[in-house]
């Protein structure tokens, strides 16, 4: 018997973190440790794909690609996302 499940076992909680306004989550910048709304920070629509930089260092904390066939979201300067349950 194994210790884990497989992925698909973490759809519901994650259809939950995905299924909201996203903006309205509070992230922490990889780089400079600044934590705020995603909502504050600067979006730049016309990088390839949406660009969300800290509005603190103006480093990237999200990217996103649609390409038409796949959308790509790259969380890679975020240390965490955290949401708000009402």
């Amino acid at each position: 018997m194994s210790d884990y499940l497989d992925g698909n076992a973490a759809a519901g909680p994650l259809s939950e973190f995905f299924a909201i306004d996203v903006t309205t989550a509070r992230g922490r910048c990889l780089h400079c440790g600044r934590t705020g709304a995603l909502a504050t920070a600067q979006l730049y629509p016309h990088s390839h794909g949406l660009l969300l930089r800290c509005p603190g260092c103006t480093e990237i904390l999200l990217r996103l690609v649609d390409t038409g066939d796949t959308v790509c979201l790259d969380l890679h300067g975020l240390s965490f996302v955290e949401l708000q349950r009402d």
